[in-house]
């Protein structure tokens, strides 16, 4: 059973070291927490956050920029509703611009979020608990801005309704065995899973949000979202069995809606995307992509809202450890794309990768590159690692890379097929430009938004990995160190 603000006893702050269980040496490993915590104190820091009556005004400044962002690709939006498709820099043979680019870079930084929350949950990975609630809430914002891009890709945006299954004027039905209709439902599903997710999680908080809610307004609020959540036995283990269901179910999305994004290339014809490497390849670059964008939120944000006892170095740096390993695993897909193109003897598909490292799009292949393989190599020195600066730089880095990834296997590809006369060069529009800027303002609009009125950290989480919530604890406090 997790304790909640209602039913946990009232008591004095008591310094207690917190050892990860994990580790076989807990004495040479940093904590998961540091400082004096216990369970009223851990409540009321998380929950200050969203009762506090002044704003700090660099959220607002925030806030005010995103908004203006989010603003700008509306009026962008309907500028393309209102004149057509040809306000973009598609040509052809280009027709899949930066929308997909877009969509394709959007869901890969989703995906971090349901594999903290999902996989290491069942994993029973401890040093989870006090990130995992950041995550959910990225997943379901990146997948926001990424299912804008699909609708309005296809030009008649008051058609999208053709792509569901459902009886229409026309009697047209979806063609079943297109993977854009894959993604409908991939996408789909992946959100509809991390919102019930994210959601579930956060039932126990928002209810000690409610409990402590001295506003009218916010105990309507907080009540209605808490669902009538009383912390009783019952409820507690059909929660637990709940959320580990809903945990197996996101887990094998992790790897099939990124497989599924992939298949909009692989089972095509066109040279450099006919491939069968790019599932598991769209996989780590998801994970790779998101796991660097989950660090960069995560620094301002437990600087700003002062939660760095209990987002420790420790977990960035486990996570800067992740991000090295997919790393290496996107640069050794990048080599063994060269070497099948090579190996394979097909000429279309060697000239697709030859035209990307020495074509005239050069440029956006070694920005990739550099920004995907070489940089995060810098995580194999600790004492970088464990540096916040060249965390976010490098994890800036990663999410340019990676979106030059998704440029690179989306434009390259297509400007070169196999006619020759029919070659052009790809320029985007201000409209694309401002379009893709405006979805990093409504993402932040969103995020900030989660981070002021709703519990960043997962509380009852967290408080399960402190030695108070473990039988027996304290009962050997005396005995002398072995």
């Amino acid at each position: 059973m997790v304790i909640t603000a209602a039913t946990e006893p009232k008591r004095a702050h008591v310094a207690a070291p917190v050892v990860d269980v994990l580790s076989d040496d807990p004495t040479q490993r940093p904590p998961l927490m540091t400082g004096e915590n216990d369970f009223t104190s851990i409540t009321d820091d998380v929950c200050g956050i969203a009762e506090r009556e002044a704003t700090p005004r660099a959220w607002y400044i925030a806030f005010a920029a995103s908004v203006t962002g989010m603003t700008v690709m509306f009026a962008m939006l309907g500028y393309l509703i209102f004149n057509g498709v040809g306000v973009w820099g598609n040509n052809q043979p280009v027709a899949w611009g930066w929308p997909i680019v877009n969509f394709v870079f959007w869901v890969g930084i989703g995906h971090a979020g349901t594999l903290i929350s999902a996989i290491l949950f069942l994993f029973r990975q401890g040093w989870r608990t006090s990130i995992n609630r950041f995550a959910e809430a990225m997943t379901i914002f990146a997948v926001c801005c990424a299912g804008i891009f699909p609708a309005v890709h296809i030009g008649r945006v008051w058609m999208a309704y053709y792509l569901f299954p459902i009886p229409n004027q026309m009697e047209m039905w979806p063609n079943f065995r297109s993977p854009l209709l894959w993604d409908v439902f991939a996408v789909s599903a992946y959100a509809l899973t991390s919102l019930m997710f994210w959601y579930m999680g956060m039932i126990p908080d928002l209810a000690t949000l409610r409990d402590r809610a001295k506003g009218k307004v916010r105990q309507i609020a907080y009540g209605i979202a808490s669902m009538g959540w009383t912390g009783s036995a019952r409820q507690w283990h059909r929660y637990e069995k709940a959320y580990l269901l809903l945990a197996g179910l996101a887990t094998p999305l992790v790897l099939s809606v990124h497989s599924v994004v992939s298949f909009d290339f692989a089972v095509s014809q066109v040279p450099g995307w006919h491939t069968t490497i790019f599932p598991p390849y769209f996989v780590a670059g998801a994970i790779f992509s998101g796991f660097a964008m989950v660090v960069t939120l995560m620094i301002p944000a437990r600087q700003f809202f002062g939660l760095k006892h209990l987002v420790t170095m420790k977990h960035l740096e486990i996570m800067c450890k992740i991000i090295l390993a997919t790393g290496m695993m996107v640069g050794y897909a990048y080599a063994i794309e060269f070497f099948i193109a090579w190996y394979g003897g097909n000429p279309y598909e060697r000239f697709a990768f030859i035209n990307r490292a020495m074509g005239p799009y050069a440029w956006a292949y070694w920005t990739m590159a550099t920004c995907n393989v070489l940089v995060p190599q810098l995580f194999w020195f600790k004492k970088l690692r464990t540096n916040l600066w060249v965390m976010m730089g490098v994890c800036i880095l990663v999410n340019v890379g990676m979106w030059f990834e998704r440029f690179v296997i989306t434009v390259i590809s297509l400007s070169r097929d196999f006619l020759p006369s029919s070659w052009d060069y790809f320029k985007p529009t201000a409209v694309d430009v401002l379009t893709f800027a405006g979805s990093f303002g409504l993402f932040f609009t969103l995020f900030l938004l989660f981070c002021r009125y709703l519990p960043m950290v997962a509380m009852a989480e967290v408080k399960t990995v402190l030695p108070q919530a473990h039988a027996g604890h304290g009962l050997h406090a005396e005995e002398p160190a072995r």
